[in-house]
C-alpha cells in the first residue's frame, strides 16, 4: 500500500512537471516578453513626451531671460530714446547674439525697428497674442507658422520712466528645435530599443536555464516512475529551482531506501510464504482470492494461476471449507474445523479476518494434519497389537503359574513340562523385547553404521548357512542367484546380514514343503538390487503397503507365530544404509521381497603405484 502511494505521489509530481514543462516556453520567455514590450514602449511614450515637453520649456525659458535682459538693457533702451537708425542696429547687434529675429514695437503694437530691417505694423485684432500680454505688462511665448515655416514668438514690455513705452518681440524658428528634438527622441528609442533586447536576452537566457532546469527534474521523476531508483539529477542553481531539485534528491533517497526496504521484506515474506507447510490464503472483502502460497495450492490440488482472482468456493470446491469462511464473515472472529478431503487428506481450516474486520479481507490458514492422524493410527494401532502380543504368552504364563499353584509342582515330570513351556513363553518375551529396543536404537540413530565396501555374496552366505537347517526341516530349497563379478556393495556387515535374515526366515517361514526361495539381485549403477523370492501363501494387494508397520500381520500369517517386527527393522537397516525397500506378490502363489543397496566406489590407486605398475608394463618382455 505504501509503494502504491510512493508511485502515486511520484506520478502526480511528474504530471504537474510536466505541464509546468510544457507552459515553460509561454510562462518564461513569451508572456514576460510581452509584459516587458509592454513596459518599455509605455516608458518609452511617456519618456517621447517628456523629452518634448522638458526641452520645449528649456528652450522657452533660454528666450525668456534673452529677451528680458534685452527688455532692460542699458543699450537698448538709450537705443529706444534715440532715432530709428540706433535702434535697429541695437536690435541687429543683439540679434546676432542671441541667433534669433528681434523686433521693437510701440504702445499701439507698431513695429519701431526690425533686426531683419522690414517692419510690418500691428495693431488692432491682428496683434499677435504675445505682443499684446507683453503691453499688457506680461511676458508669454507662442508657436505657430510664420511665411510656412514653423516659429517661436516670446515678447517683453519695454519700460520707461516706469510706463510700458512698447514691447521687444523675439523670433526663433523651430525647425532647428525640432530637429534636436527628434534627434534627442531618436537616441531614446534606440536606448530603449536596447535596453528591450537586453531584458529580453536576459529573459530567454534565463528562461533556457530553467526550462533546462525542469527538464532534468521531469526526466528524473520519468526515470523513477519507470522503475530507476539510481535516477539523480545535478543542480549548480541555488533558487528555487535548484532548491526543489535537491529535495527530489532526497525524495529519491528516501524512496530507494524505503523500496529496497520493502523489498527486503517482501522477499522475506515470499521466502517465509514458500518454506511454509501450512497454506495460507488472503481474500479480499468479496472473498476472491488475492494471494495463495505452494502449499495451499498443492492441498487444494491447484495452481497459483488457477486460483488468483477467482472465488474461495470455486477453489476450494468443498462446502464445508466454504462454511467456515462463511461463518467468519458472518461473525466477524476467528472460525475454525477440521475436514477429511475427497482425496483421504484431514485438513484444518483456520479464518480469521484481517485488520478492521472484514472490510480488510481474511487469512486463510490450511493445516495438513494426514501425517498426524497417520501417526496417531499407528500409535493406537502400535499400542494394540503390543498389548495383543504381549496378552498371550503373559496368558500363557499366567496359566502354567495357575496349574503350577494348583497341585502340578508335586508332579515332577508335568512341573518339568510346564517349566519348559514358561521358558519358551519368557524367551518369546525376551525376544519381542530385544526387536523393540533394537528397532527403538535404529530408528533414534543410536545404532551407527559401520559401512565398508564388501562383496555381497559375503553377506549373503553367512545367513543362508544359518537358516540351511530350518530350510531343510521345512523342506524347502535355498537358490543363492549371485553372480561372481557383481560390484561390491557398501553395506554394515552384521546389519545387512540381520535384514537377510529375517527376509529368508520368512520366506522359509510361510513357504510350502518342497517349494524353492531364492535370492537374485539386478545391478544398475549406482545401486544393486536385491530379490529375496518365495513359493508361499502370498499377501493381499491392499495390504503390500503395510507389511513393514510394526506388529503388523496379515490374516493368513497369523497362525506361522513371531513377533511382526523383523520386516519393520529390516526397512529401517535399508533406509539407513540409503536404500529402498518394497514388496510385490501374486497371493497364493508367489512374494517378492526388493531392496538397494549403493554400489561402493573405486578406490583410487596411489600415484606410485600406478606409476610402478606402468614401469612394470613398460619393463615386460
Amino acid at each position: 500500500m505504501e509503494q502504491k502511494t510512493s508511485n502515486g505521489a511520484a506520478t502526480s509530481l511528474q504530471e504537474m512537471l510536466s505541464r509546468l514543462w510544457l507552459r515553460t516556453p509561454a510562462r518564461l520567455s513569451l508572456w514576460p516578453a510581452l509584459a516587458v514590450l509592454a513596459i518599455m514602449a509605455v516608458t518609452t511614450a511617456l519618456l517621447w513626451m517628456r523629452l518634448g515637453l522638458f526641452y520645449r520649456e528649456r528652450i522657452d525659458v533660454h528666450y525668456v531671460q534673452q529677451v528680458e535682459r534685452i527688455a532692460v538693457q542699458d543699450a537698448f533702451l538709450r537705443a529706444w530714446s534715440q532715432d530709428d537708425g540706433a535702434l535697429g542696429e541695437t536690435l541687429r547687434q543683439l540679434a546676432q547674439v542671441t541667433d534669433a529675429r528681434l523686433t521693437a514695437l510701440d504702445s499701439q503694437g507698431a513695429v519701431l525697428a526690425d533686426s531683419l530691417g522690414s517692419a510690418a505694423p500691428v495693431v488692432g485684432d491682428g496683434m499677435p497674442e504675445e505682443v499684446r500680454a507683453a503691453l499688457a505688462g506680461n511676458i508669454e511665448t507662442h508657436r505657430r507658422e510664420a511665411g510656412g515655416e514653423p516659429m517661436m514668438f516670446v515678447a517683453a514690455p519695454v519700460v520707461l520712466d516706469g510706463e510700458i513705452a512698447g514691447a521687444v518681440r523675439l523670433a526663433a524658428s523651430n525647425q532647428e528645435l525640432e530637429a534636436t528634438l527628434a534627434q534627442a527622441r531618436n537616441h531614446l528609442l534606440a536606448i530603449c530599443a536596447a535596453a528591450s533586447l537586453l531584458i529580453l536576452l536576459i529573459l530567454a537566457v534565463t528562461a533556457g536555464g530553467t526550462s533546462r532546469s525542469l527538464r532534468k527534474l521531469a526526466e528524473m521523476i520519468e526515470r523513477i516512475t519507470g522503475g530507476d531508483l539510481d535516477a539523480r539529477v545535478i543542480m549548480l542553481r541555488r533558487d528555487e529551482l535548484g532548491r526543489l531539485g535537491n529535495a527530489l534528491n532526497e525524495m529519491a533517497d528516501k524512496l530507494q531506501r524505503q523500496m529496497k526496504k520493502r523489498a527486503r521484506e517482501k522477499d522475506r515474506l515470499n521466502t517465509v510464504m514458500h518454506v511454509m507447510t501450512d497454506g495460507v490464503m488472503i481474500l479480499d472483502q468479496m472473498g476472491d482470492v488475492r494471494l495463495v502460497n505452494p502449499a495451499a495450492a498443492r492441498l487444494l490440488k491447484t495452481t497459483r494461476a488457477q486460483a488468483l482472482r477467482r472465488s474461495f468456493v470455486q477453489v476450494t470446491r468443498d462446502h464445508r471449507v466454504a462454511e467456515v469462511w462463511a461463518r467468519c464473515r458472518e461473525s466477524g472472529a476467528e472460525q475454525s474445523a477440521t475436514v477429511e478431503m475427497a482425496n483421504g487428506q484431514f485438513i484444518r481450516v483456520i479464518v480469521t479476518p484481517l485488520l478492521k474486520r472484514s472490510r480488510r479481507g481474511y487469512l486463510v490458514l490450511l493445516q495438513d494434519l494426514t501425517q498426524l492422524r497417520r501417526l496417531q493410527t499407528v500409535r493406537q494401532d502400535f499400542v494394540s497389537n503390543v498389548s495383543h502380543e504381549l496378552r498371550t504368552p503373559l496368558a500363557s504364563l499366567h496359566a502354567l503359574v495357575e496349574t503350577l499353584r494348583d497341585g502340578a509342582i508335586d508332579d515332577p515330570p508335568a512341573a518339568a513340562r510346564f517349566l519348559d513351556r514358561m521358558e519358551v513363553e519368557v524367551d518369546a518375551l525376551t525376544q519381542m523385547v530385544e526387536e523393540l529396543l533394537e528397532l527403538s536404537r535404529i530408528e533414534s540413530g543410536q545404532a551407527p553404521l559401520v559401512l565398508s565396501p564388501m562383496s555381497l555374496r559375503d553377506v549373503v552366505l553367512p545367513a543362508v548357512e544359518r537358516l540351511q537347517p530350518q530350510a531343510e526341516r521345512a523342506h524347502v530349497l535355498l537358490d543363492v542367484q549371485i553372480a561372481e563379478d557383481l560390484p561390491p556393495v557398501l553395506v554394515d556387515c552384521e546389519r545387512m546380514q540381520q535384514v537377510f535374515t529375517n527376509l529368508l526366515h520368512n520366506a522359509i517361514k510361510f513357504s510350502p514343503g518342497g517349494g524353492d526361495v531364492t535370492v537374485r539381485t539386478d545391478a544398475a549403477s549406482p545401486y544393486v538390487e536385491v530379490i529375496v523370492r518365495d513359493a508361499g501363501i502370498g499377501i493381499p494387494r491392499s495390504e503390500l503397503t503395510r507389511v513393514f508397520e510394526r506388529f503388523y500381520k496379515t490374516d493368513r500369517s497369523r497362525a506361522f507365530g513371531g513377533t511382526g517386527l523383523g520386516l519393520a527393522i529390516s526397512k529401517h537397516i535399508v533406509q539407513a544404509h540409503g536404500g529402498e525397500i518394497w514388496a510385490d506378490s501374486v497371493e497364493g502363489e508367489w512374494s517378492e521381497f526388493h531392496f538397494t543397496l549403493l554400489i561402493a566406489e573405486p578406490a583410487e590407486q596411489p600415484a606410485d603405484e600406478t606409476s610402478d605398475a606402468q614401469a612394470e608394463k613398460t619393463d615386460a618382455p
